[in-house]
């Protein structure tokens, strides 16, 4: 499925942070993450994801240090702050409540339930 960019965007934030939230991690790893978890459907790029990092950061979400792989090689890991852990609780409401609507709109019925529900 080709997921329009916009939705992609919207939910950077919230994977990312729910993301650190299991576990600290790196750029690459994240990537690899969303790639497994969507069944190969979301493909992001360093591009996409780093902007996304450096701004959480930035904004006191989430905060980096360097750490050695067990290989030898020095990466940049992301850790969640807790500002980050509140951000990612305002996200899920926000989505739970858009996805809600979304669903009421699409069956039409006003009852409030799953998209997918039969």
């Amino acid at each position: 499925m080709d997921v329009s960019k916009d939705l992609i965007a919207a939910s950077a934030t919230p994977l990312i942070l729910a993301i650190l939230r299991q576990q600290d991690s790196y750029g690459y790893e994240i990537i690899k993450h969303i790639k497994e978890v969507s069944n190969d459907e979301l493909i992001w790029t360093e591009g996409m994801l780093y902007p996304v990092l450096h701004r959480l950061e930035k904004n006191g979400l989430v905060e980096s240090y360097w750490k050695k792989s067990q290989a030898g090689r020095r990466r940049k890991y992301y850790r969640l702050q807790e500002a980050g852990q509140l951000e990612l609780v305002r996200h899920m409401e926000q989505w739970e409540l858009l996805f809600s609507i979304l669903s009421t709109t699409i069956k039409g019925d006003g009852e409030r339930r799953a998209i997918f529900d039969v």
